[in-house]
C-alpha cells in the first residue's frame, strides 16, 4: 500500500509522480502486455511512483454483454498481485480524485536490482 503521508501530500497536489499509463480503448490483452511493458520500463528507469489509468468502465446505455462494466478496473488489480510483476509492485491503490479517482490506481514500485 501507499504510505499515509505520500497519499496525503498527493491528495493535495504536492506529491511526485514518475509517469503515467492510460489503458482506455485496449483490450484485455493489449491492456495486460502494455501493464508489464511500462512497469518494467518505468522500474529500469529508476520511477517510484506511476498511476494506471483504467477507467471507470461501462457505457451509458450499454446492453450486451461485450459492454460489461470496468473490465481493465477489475482485472488491473489482479495482474498487479501477480507473481511476474512481484519483483516490480510493491504496492498499489484508487488514486486520489484529481488523478482519476475510482478510475485509476497509484502503483508503488520497487527499485531495480
Amino acid at each position: 500500500p501507499i504510505e499515509r503521508k505520500l497519499k496525503r501530500d498527493l491528495s493535495r497536489g504536492r506529491g511526485g509522480v514518475d509517469a503515467a499509463l492510460d489503458l482506455h480503448g485496449l483490450n484485455q490483452a493489449e491492456a495486460h502486455h502494455a501493464l508489464r511493458h511500462f512497469l518494467g520500463a518505468a522500474q529500469a528507469r529508476g520511477d517510484k511512483l506511476v498511476i494506471v489509468v483504467t477507467g471507470k468502465g461501462g457505457k451509458p446505455g450499454g446492453s450486451s454483454w461485450i459492454d460489461e462494466p470496468g473490465v481493465l478496473k477489475r482485472l488491473a488489480p489482479h495482474w498487479l498481485r501477480a507473481p511476474d510483476l512481484r519483483p516490480i509492485v510493491l504496492g498499489f491503490e484508487e488514486a486520489a480524485r484529481q488523478h482519476g479517482g475510482a478510475g485509476a490506481l497509484y502503483v508503488r514500485l520497487r527499485r531495480a536490482r
